[in-house]
């Protein structure tokens, strides 16, 4: 476990020290403070304006910087040599996955903090109080965070950067939309009937950590779905954290 913490918290100083971080972490704070100003362009809607602009950014720049900065996190260390240094010493291949993603998961946490607070800034200087629905999309948001970066940690290990980033998008996109897969799925039939059932099956279903409009517009987000969704997300990231340890520790260096 210490191993596993000391390479957290180099990955987290080291993730600070990224441009690509920090690029987008300033332009979704700029995305979120722009929301007050589309929000006066629509009268008595500048509430949800500003929740649905500051939800959404939240989202999407931290699903950005899971791709961009996730993919990474493996290659860097190849790229630069530096783990042959790592794997000589009395360091598992494993504690060395798991601390990259405890880093980075980390810093993502941070990141999202930081913009859930100035989304709520915002929302207090506009006259609004944060709700618990805020509260609760944000959490789920970061849920799938974690999802997406445990994607794209298991294809660094045996992909270049650049196809890792293309594959991660893929399962972004698709899990967004798995719940059309099964509705397509019950219109086909044969091979093409197949592999929509399997990427349903195998990819996560990431429309279930998406409850924007119901943050947005006031209905209830019960504490039973939030448990069994985080269940759900974190089940998933176990497996493929799993997955991608055993095909770490059969790469040859």
């Amino acid at each position: 476990m210490n191993a596993i913490g000391t390479i957290a918290l180099n990955t987290f100083r080291e993730t600070l020290r990224d441009k690509v971080f920090y690029n987008l972490f300033v332009f979704a704070l700029l995305m979120i403070g722009s929301a007050v100003l589309l929000g006066t362009l629509t009268i008595g809607e500048q509430v949800k304006i500003i929740k649905d602009i500051g939800l959404a950014s939240i989202d999407l720049f931290g699903v950005l910087i899971a791709i961009f900065v996730g993919v990474g996190l493996v290659s860097k260390e190849i790229e630069k040599r530096t783990i042959y240094t790592i794997v000589a010493k009395p360091v598992h291949r494993y504690q060395f996955l798991l601390g990259r993603y405890c880093g980075l998961a980390f810093t993502m946490w941070v990141n999202t903090s930081v913009m859930l607070g100035a989304l709520c800034l915002i929302l207090v200087t506009s006259g609004a109080m944060p709700d618990s629905g805020i509260m609760k999309a944000v959490a789920l948001i970061a849920v799938a965070q974690l999802v997406v970066l445990s994607a794209a940690l298991f294809f660094s290990t045996f992909t270049t950067p650049t196809l890792s980033g293309i594959f991660t998008l893929a399962v972004y996109v698709i899990g967004e939309l798995t719940p059309d897969l099964q509705m397509m799925s019950d219109r086909l039939s044969g091979a093409l009937k197949e592999l929509l059932l399997a990427l349903y099956y195998l990819l996560p279903n990431l429309a279930l950590f998406n409850v924007k409009g119901e943050a947005v517009y006031g209905v209830p987000i019960t504490g039973e779905y939030m448990m069994t969704t985080v269940a759900y997300g974190m089940a998933y990231v176990t497996f493929v954290l799993i997955a991608s340890c055993i095909v770490f520790q059969q790469r040859d260096f």
